[in-house]
């Protein structure tokens, strides 16, 4: 079992705490991809995520891969995100 998963954060947090759940949702979203793709390190690698006002900024250990940026922006613009392409990267 995995026990070290990011932080998750968000603008206005204590009044909007829907805003952690859709982080959540995401994470779990974009997790599974990544399983499903066979890329278990992808785990390892993230270290925040943080929505600032419906844009997701993604904290990276290590840089991530295209492909693994991607997976956010598909778990982003889902029902289960915000339903925008709205993301940034920072390592």
């Amino acid at each position: 079992m995995f026990l070290d998963h990011p932080t998750l954060t968000a603008t206005n947090s204590l009044t909007e705490p829907d805003r952690i759940e859709r982080l959540t949702r995401v994470y779990g979203y974009v997790v599974a991809l990544a399983d499903l793709s066979g890329n278990q390190s992808f785990i390892e690698k993230v270290s925040q995520m943080h929505d600032h006002k419906g844009t997701l900024i993604v904290f990276w250990h290590d840089t991530p891969s295209e492909d693994e940026k991607d997976l956010f922006s598909k778990g982003w613009a889902s029902k289960m995100g915000d339903g925008t392409t709205s993301v940034e990267h920072e390592v």
